[in-house]
């Protein structure tokens, strides 16, 4: 099958985009509206787009609530959603008003971040406090005048890890179980028994040839 994306002639039930972009990890929101009430939601066009700085990036359909606190604050947390906190995380994506408090419905605590007015995820095992950097309107697709997706870029000022995922100065992100979204509604899960390590190739000195070592990884980036 090969099909043009403006016409979406696959002939397909549902647009198989989403399920070939796979897996995405899931960036949990939360943003605090300017009337105080906390906001929570999950969302899957979301990943780390650079290290220096650290900054994330993702991507609201519409005008959701999201978006419009973090424009208000200019603020924002991320927090890692994982195997244990699946249900919750599902709770958090329904729908609901503005006026209503997603950690309350999912049945979650807020925890105090250190230097943005959201909270984090307590139960989550890792999260990130971010400031807002910008945030861009995509173009709206063809044949419509209006955009649809609003792509939010935000500075991670601060870092949260449970100390119990901390191994050897690493994450233990086999521990964690963190979930990722795949194509519909379906969702994977990131455990020992789906992971694997791969050393970088070592180019040879004239630059024409490279090679792997298989021994492994000696804790250095090359």
């Amino acid at each position: 099958m090969h099909y043009d994306t403006k016409h979406n002639q696959h002939g397909m039930q549902h647009d198989p985009f989403k399920a070939v972009v796979v897996p995405r990890p899931i960036g949990w929101i939360s943003s605090v509206s300017p009337e105080g009430v906390l906001n929570l939601a999950p969302y899957s066009f979301f990943n780390a787009v650079s290290d220096k700085p650290p900054m994330v990036v993702f991507s609201s359909g519409g005008r959701k609530d999201s978006l419009r606190n973090i424009e208000a604050s200019g603020e924002f947390t991320c927090s890692i959603a994982t195997d244990a906190l699946r249900a919750a995380m599902n709770m958090s994506s329904a729908a609901v008003g503005p006026e209503v408090d997603e950690f309350k419905l999912a049945g979650l605590t807020p925890a105090a971040s250190q230097f943005v007015k959201a909270p984090r995820v307590a139960e989550s095992p890792v999260a990130l406090e971010c400031k807002l950097w910008k945030t861009i309107t995509l173009p709206p697709p063809e044949g419509k005048s209006e955009a649809l997706w609003t792509v939010v870029f935000g500075e991670v000022v601060a870092v949260y890890i449970d100390d119990r995922y901390l191994r050897d100065g690493r994450i233990d992100v086999a521990a964690m179980r963190p979930i990722a979204r795949l194509g519909y509604m379906d969702y994977a899960v990131v455990g020992t028994e789906n992971m694997f390590a791969l050393n970088r190739p070592t180019v040879s000195a004239d630059g024409t040839s490279a090679s792997v070592d298989n021994r492994a990884w000696d804790g250095v980036y090359r």
